[in-house]
This record gives structure tokens, C-alpha cells and sequence, in this order.
């Protein structure tokens, strides 16, 4: 096997394969169902980003979307879900399909979640079920059975509950993870119904995104909403991840953005403290997540297209192009090297963007527009900023002081009178 790549011809608009002998991460082929993997068949790379050199493979074996996907067992394993009612779980190295879970749902897939320790799974179907299921062993280890279609599921970090996000009911339920059982019932916490769900690192809270545009912030032990922030977005909220430390969340919707919001108690204001990043999807963004120590986020949309940003800058990193269909869902592993997507078009995609910091398209942009590291105008620490557009708006301060400042909020005011000009902020002496 050998390590593909390809490099755009920016003369003849054509893609130039190089390669490297005897590299695990070759394209396997798609019609290959067992574990030895055969000649790979000549990729389509479609108008993957030029001049990135992205190396990527596409993992095949679902025969309808694939709704779901995770890094698990240290970035080893890949695991998704599909709309063809079954999970499997891959070789991250070679793209080979291990193992399949399968004749237990009877509909599709809409939603994948795994323990930390990636002992067990949760899945949550359109049959109106979720089903734990032992990663070892390959079986079901308990059925939960609700009345409403299940359209979110997440296992807390500790492992202790499930929470999953319904239909009809606009309601959210948390279960015990060891047995099924329901806990906590809350019936129309939403308006519409509730499409995204997640718990935060302490277990004690669960942040709930919904078409009627709505954020909520749940606190499963004092059985309250802590928060609710009115129209977060223009059109539905289809997916929502917190930081590692619990102080932020993001979400992704319909409106082709993602918004990183502040929601540590201590420091939210009114709507909560927001900070938007734009310009990276030309379609309804379908999901997002965060790496463990919050540099980067990951997110797909219905653009076809995967987007890394750079938190801290508030830039998009890169665009990883290649899907035929609908992105549905992403992961990064922990080392920041791999992302993977899972689409519409039936494929997964590994993509390695170890080097996404090197390639000639955001060199060139660093070069025509300029990496400037400026002092912060509040806290007076030193951030990096990358500007790529001349209408880009001018930062003065960092993500941090950014996110706490009220000019930041939800809804923001409408000004009072004329504007007071901008202070230019002060580049430091390096």
C-alpha cells in the first residue's frame, strides 16, 4: 500500500498525484468487506482545497448516510453510525471495517455517544429507542423504548447518565446509563423540538439546542434551567459541544455559523457574552466540536465541507473538501493530527492535518494580510490575530475579554447616537 496526495497545478487547474512507498494510511477500497485490504480504486478528490496537501482517506462499508461519528480507544478506533440501523467501529490505521453492531435497531441512526473510556456505547434511532451496548462484547445491554422520535443522545463524562433530546414532546430525558431508567423528565423545555444535547464535564448540567432557535441550560441536580438565551441563532440548532473546563459552549445551526458563548456563571451578562465565527460555511452547519484543550474547532455542514478554526484567533484554519453529500457529523482526535467526517455520500473520512498550518494557502495569506500579535486592550496580554479580508472587523481584544465584553451579546443593543471611533490597537515590540 502507499500514501496518496495530491497538489494542485494552479496553471492547468489540475491535480497532480506524488507518492511514498509503504505508508497505513493509503486509500483502502471501497468494495473491500473483508480484513484484507485490496488494490485501492483511484480517489476523487473533487476541488479539495488547492494546494493543500491534505493526505486523507475515505472509509466505505455504510450502504446509506452515516449519521455519527468518534475517535475512541486512544484515537485507534473509529467508530459510526448510520441511517443503515448499524454501528461499526474501523481500524484508524489501516481503514479496515473490525466489527458491526447490527440487527437491533429496526430504523435509522441518528445519533452515536461513547463513555471516556470507550467501554461503552449509547445509540439513539428514529425507532423511538436508545440502546447501551458493551464495546467489548457486542452486546445490548439495556433498550430504552419512548413514545417520541429520539433525535440526540450524549453519555455525561462520567459515565453515569444519558441524556437524549425528543421530538414531539420538545422535552429532554436523563437516564440512568447503567440501567435505562428514566431520572429526569422535562417535558416542552423547548418550544420545537430538541435536535442537540450535551452535558458538561462536571455531569451536573445539560445545554440543549432547538428549532425554535433556543440555547437552554439544564441543572440536573437543582431540577431548574439555569439559562436560556432567546433566538442564539437565526434558523435551528443542530449542534452543541462545551470546552473541557465547562466555561464555554458552542453551537452550530442552520444559519451557516457557529457561536462560542460564555457560560460560566461568574461572567455572563444578560444573553451571555458571544463571539461568532462567519464566512467559513456556505451551508447549514450540522455540527461542531472542540478539542480537549479548546484551540481548535472542528466543524461540518451541508456545504459538503469540514472547517478547522483557530479559537484563540478566530480564524478558519483550514477547509477540508472532498464529500459528495451533507456533512453530518466530525471528530478531532486528542493529539490535534486527525479529523473525521462522516456524510451523507455513505463515506467516513480520516484527513491528517498535522501540517494544515503549512500549507501554501494559508502561508500566502499570512504573507498578503499578515499574522500580527498584539496586546489586548483590557487585559493587556498578548494575542495573535490573522486578518483575511480588508472588511474584516478590527479586534482589539482577546478571546477571552472578547467574550466577556456586553458588546458581544445575543441581541446587541442598537447604538446611541454616533459611534465613538475605534482604538487601533497597540502592536507589541517583538
Amino acid at each position: 500500500m502507499e500514501w496518496k496526495s495530491f497538489t494542485a497545478d494552479l496553471r492547468t487547474n489540475r491535480l497532480i498525484r506524488t507518492s511514498r512507498p509503504s505508508d497505513p494510511l493509503a486509500l483502502w477500497d471501497p468494495n473491500e468487506q473483508t480484513a484484507e485490504p485490496a488494490k485501492p480504486e483511484e480517489p476523487r478528490w473533487g476541488d479539495h482545497e488547492r494546494q493543500s496537501k491534505i493526505p486523507f482517506k475515505i472509509l466505505r462499508g455504510h450502504n446509506h448516510v452515516v449519521s455519527s461519528c468518534h475517535f475512541c480507544f486512544e484515537d485507534t478506533r473509529i467508530l459510526s453510525g448510520s441511517y443503515d440501523k448499524t454501528v461499526k467501529i474501523w481500524d484508524a490505521a489501516t481503514g479496515v471495517n473490525i466489527h458491526d453492531f447490527e440487527n437491533s435497531h429496526t430504523a435509522p441512526i441518528s445519533e452515536c455517544s461513547l463513555t471516556a473510556d470507550s467501554k461503552r456505547v449509547v445509540t439513539s434511532s428514529y425507532d423511538k429507542t436508545i440502546k447501551a451496548w458493551d464495546m467489548e462484547r457486542g452486546q445490548v445491554l439495556w433498550s430504552f423504548n419512548h413514545e417520541s422520535i429520539i433525535l440526540s443522545c450524549k453519555i455525561s463524562y462520567d459515565g453515569r447518565y444519558v441524556v437524549c433530546g425528543l421530538d414531539v414532546e420538545n422535552a429532554i430525558c436523563v437516564i440512568d446509563a447503567n440501567n435505562g431508567k428514566i431520572i429526569t423528565f422535562v417535558r416542552a423545555h423547548h418550544s420545537r423540538p430538541v435536535t442537540s444535547c450535551c452535558f458538561n464535564p462536571d455531569n451536573l448540567r445539560v445545554a440543549s439546542g432547538s428549532s425554535d432557535h433556543n440555547v437552554k441550560i439544564w441543572d440536573v441536580s437543582a431540577q431548574a434551567t439555569l439559562l436560556t438565551i432567546h433566538e442564539a441563532h437565526s434558523n435551528v440548532i443542530a449542534d452543541c459541544c462545551f470546552t473541557f473546563s465547562g466555561h464555554f459552549l458552542c453551537t452550530a445551526a442552520w444559519d451557516k455559523t457557529l457561536k462560542i458563548w460564555d457560560v460560566n456563571a461568574g461572567g455572563f451578562r444578560s444573553e451571555g457574552a458571544c463571539v461568532t465565527l462567519m464566512e467559513g460555511h456556505e451551508g447549514s452547519v450540522s455540527s461542531c466540536l472542540f478539542t480537549r484543550d479548546a484551540s481548535l474547532i472542528v466543524s461540518g455542514a451541508y456545504d459538503k465541507m469540514v472547517t478547522v478554526w483557530d479559537v484563540a484567533g478566530g480564524y478558519k484554519k483550514c477547509t477540508l473538501k472532498g464529500h459528495e453529500d451533507w456533512v453530518m457529523d466530525v471528530a478531532i482526535s486528542n493529539n490535534r493530527k486527525w479529523v473525521i467526517s462522516a456524510s451523507k455520500d455513505t463515506t467516513i473520512r480520516l484527513w491528517n492535518i498535522e501540517k494544515a498550518g503549512q500549507i501554501p494557502l494559508l502561508i500566502e495569506y499570512k504573507r498578503l494580510h499578515g499574522l500580527q500579535v498584539i496586546q489586548c486592550e483590557k487585559c493587556e496580554k498578548a494575542f495573535s490575530l490573522l486578518q483575511f479580508d480588508e472588511e474584516f472587523e478590527l479586534v482589539s481584544k482577546c478571546l477571552s475579554c472578547r467574550l466577556a465584553s456586553p458588546s458581544r451579546h445575543a441581541l446587541p443593543a442598537p447604538p446611541a447616537g454616533d459611534e465613538d471611533e475605534k482604538d487601533v490597537p497597540k502592536k507589541l515590540k517583538m
